[in-house]
């Protein structure tokens, strides 16, 4: 075993462990240290000087001896050595209780009589600050704010020694921020609060309160938006740094007055027509309102006032859309609901009133702003009519005739309802239809109408109406004449009522039918001794005709629907008067008188032939009157021939007729103003030649010849 080896010196320079200083002992390879107190120790193996034991009690006497140990074993113990760990080191309690303060506490060390602190920047600057204390605690103070300090601090004992030393990074509490300000922002209701930097603040905590609500909000950095701020409130803001080492003092609080709340208890309301007024209720913090009154058109007019009411003017027919806001230094308020308020719809204008009938007016008018429905009103007589539509026109019917009424349109809108301030249009309904009582006629042309008046103001228009035209009469009051109706004519007569009014329906047609036209024209034409024709051209309206011819030897007469007539029995040179009388289909008649007729005179008789010397002949007749002139015709194949007698004779010569023909010989009397008589007899003659005489052969008809 190696030698043992002896101690130099032991001390302790921490309050858990001493530490052995000796000789290097030859041949050892190891060391073993033991300290003892009491019954209990600690060993500790080292390789060499020196060596420290570990895991000591503080302020302990220890005895302290070493071994040296090789392969061969070990030493006997050295000598030992009595030594005291120093003191623990005090467990430091440490605080910023002020921005410039530093608070140092501990509990009591064993065996310690006194303390020792020491305080300083840990970067350095400015100088170190140190105490001793007996105590347990101290404040350093006047120190700067938000700064990092080391704090060191040991204990001592009686005999001055030293003991560990506990060390401690203590950041002091960071000042109040300076030059807070807030920026508010009204349409989004926040704030923006910023402040310059504190020294040594980590974080900083806005406060903002309004009565028992508080708001918070941290931040890292120099500003911090505070949200959902309430209008019409007055907030007080404050800011407090903070570090490890706590908070700084708040910063004194600014006040804040939000914006005010929007206005309620709005109402709207005209207080007559075309004024609107529009009042509320005071808000807080509203130094001023505005009041704006925007219309459907986009126009768009504002008031300003510290009062709670406003007034506008209006229009008919409008719709008002109204919002008012409050106003202080920080702002408008938000908007509020927005109210819209539709004034009455306008009074129609451009009226107009046509009668469509005598019972029916058609009114229309312009459209007006406003209106969704038109209601008329016809109010007169006993009677009221209605009328409701969305068309800017309305048609009256069933309206009383000669009756004054008040028409009113009033329009009518969803949101307003019906404007009762519309003036009424002043209308009278035409007279009403006259009934005609009687027609009768007056003469032949001339008719007389009577009618039952029933308007003093109307004038009465009879119109007789048919296919000859239109005529007319004219009255105030119950009867007119019709003058000058043609004849032969069908009329539907009518009465029509005219007032300023207007016109009333006609009444109800009566049939008026004049006598048939007489004939214009009438011929009368001698077809026989004793039958003449007669004819006529057509009298209007007539069916029927009966004509007849008279003299003292008697009547001829005919009924026809014809134009014509043959009448028989007439004799021949005699003077008549001629009469026509037209029928119309209802036996209305007119008698028509014409100019007299004449027959022709009668046909000679008696007629013969004679021959004269030198070709010539004779025809001789048997005269009916001496006072009448006659005429012989003598027509044959070589010639035709004629003469006539000189007045009061009954024969008359043809001289040089050619012999040998066959004559048709026709004696007749002669007129003045007729055509030649074609129906008198006619008689054959046969002039023959014969040597120096001609013979003649009478022919009584086609088949018999007498020959001279």
């Amino acid at each position: 075993a190696p030698d043992t080896p002896v101690i130099d010196q032991a001390y302790s320079k921490l309050s858990n462990s001493i530490t052995v200083e000796w000789r290097a002992v030859p041949g050892a390879t190891n060391y073993m240290l033991t300290a003892q107190d009491g019954d209990s120790f600690i060993e500790t193996i080292v390789k060499n000087s020196p060596g420290t034991v570990m895991g000591l009690k503080p302020a302990t006497l220890y005895r302290i001896t070493i071994r040296s140990i090789n392969s061969g074993g070990k030493s006997q113990p050295s000598p030992f050595r009595k030594v005291k760990t120093v003191l623990a080191a005090p467990i430091l309690s440490v605080h910023s209780p002020s921005c410039d303060s530093i608070a140092v506490s501990w509990k009591a060390v064993h065996m310690a009589a006194g303390f020792s602190v020491s305080l300083m920047r840990s970067d350095g600057l400015g100088r170190m600050l140190k105490e001793n204390t007996t105590n347990t605690s101290l404040i350093f103070t006047n120190l700067d704010p938000g700064t990092l300090y080391t704090i060191k601090a040991y204990a001592w004992n009686a005999n001055g020694m030293p003991g560990d030393d506990f060390t401690y990074n203590q950041r002091t509490s960071p000042n109040a921020p300076v030059d807070v300000k807030v920026a508010f922002n009204s349409g989004a209701l926040r704030a923006v609060v910023s402040w310059m930097p504190a020294e040594g603040a980590l974080t900083y905590s806005v406060t903002v309160s309004s009565g028992l609500l508080k708001l918070r909000c941290n931040t890292s950095s120099a500003s911090c938006i505070v949200p959902s701020l309430q209008c019409g409130s007055e907030y007080y803001i404050s800011v407090t740094a903070y570090n490890d080492a706590g908070p700084s003092k708040p910063t004194d609080a600014v006040s804040l007055k939000t914006i005010p709340c929007a206005p309620v208890n709005i109402s709207i309301e005209e207080d007559e027509p075309g004024h609107l007024l529009v009042s509320w209720s005071s808000v807080s913090f509203g130094h001023y309102y505005v009041v704006f009154v925007k219309s459907d058109d986009g126009l768009e007019v504002h008031c300003n006032t510290s009062y709670t009411q406003c007034h506008f003017q209006s229009d008919c027919g409008f719709t008002y859309f109204i919002s008012v806001f409050a106003y202080n230094k920080a702002g408008q308020s938000p908007l509020g609901d927005i109210f819209n308020y539709t004034t009455a719809p306008c009074c129609p204008s451009d009226f107009r009133a046509v009668f469509m009938s005598s019972d029916t007016v058609r009114v229309t008018w312009a459209p007006v702003r406003g209106a969704d429905l038109y209601e008329t009103r016809a109010a007169g007589g006993s009677a009221v009519v209605l009328c409701k539509d969305t068309a800017a026109a309305c048609t009256l019917s069933a309206l009383q005739c000669n009756t004054p009424y008040n028409i009113t349109v009033y329009s009518v809108s969803e949101a307003r309802g019906s404007n009762t301030s519309c003036a009424p249009q002043h209308v009278a309904t035409a007279p009403c239809s006259p009934e005609i009582k009687n027609i009768s006629k007056e003469s032949l042309s001339v008719i007389s109408v009577q009618w039952q008046s029933n308007s003093e103001e109307a004038t009465y228009v009879v119109t007789a109406r048919g296919d000859a035209g239109l005529w007319h009469c004219t009255s105030t009051g119950n009867s007119c004449t019709l003058m000058d109706l043609p004849c032969g004519s069908a009329f539907s007569v009518s009465a029509v009522a005219r007032s300023p009014a207007g016109q009333s329906l006609p009444s109800y047609s009566v049939p008026l039918e004049t006598a048939p036209c007489c004939p214009d024209d009438l011929i009368l034409t001698q077809v026989t001794q004793s039958v003449t024709n007669i004819s006529w051209s057509v009298g209007l309206g007539a069916q029927t005709y009966v004509t007849a011819l008279e003299s003292p030897k008697g009547q001829a007469k005919c009924h026809t629907l014809q134009n014509y007539c043959l009448l028989g029995c007439i004799t021949c040179g005699t003077n008549y008067t001629v009469s026509l009388r037209a029928i119309s289909e209802t036996g209305l008649t007119s008698s028509c008188t014409y100019q007299g007729y004449s027959s022709s005179a009668c046909c000679p008789s008696g007629v013969k032939l004679y021959r004269l010397g030198n070709n010539g002949i004779r025809v001789f007749w048997r005269a009916s009157d001496e006072t009448i002139n006659y005429n012989a015709d003598l027509r044959g194949s070589k010639g035709n021939f004629s003469c006539t007698p000189s007045s009061g004779l009954s024969h008359c010569d043809i001289t040089e007729i050619p012999c040998g023909d066959v004559y048709t010989v026709v004696v007749a009397p002669v007129t003045d103003k007729r055509p030649k008589l074609m129906f008198c007899p006619k008689k054959i003659y046969s002039v023959t030649c014969s040597g120096s005489s001609v013979g003649m052969v009478i022919y009584r008809g086609k088949s018999n010849a007498k020959h001279i």
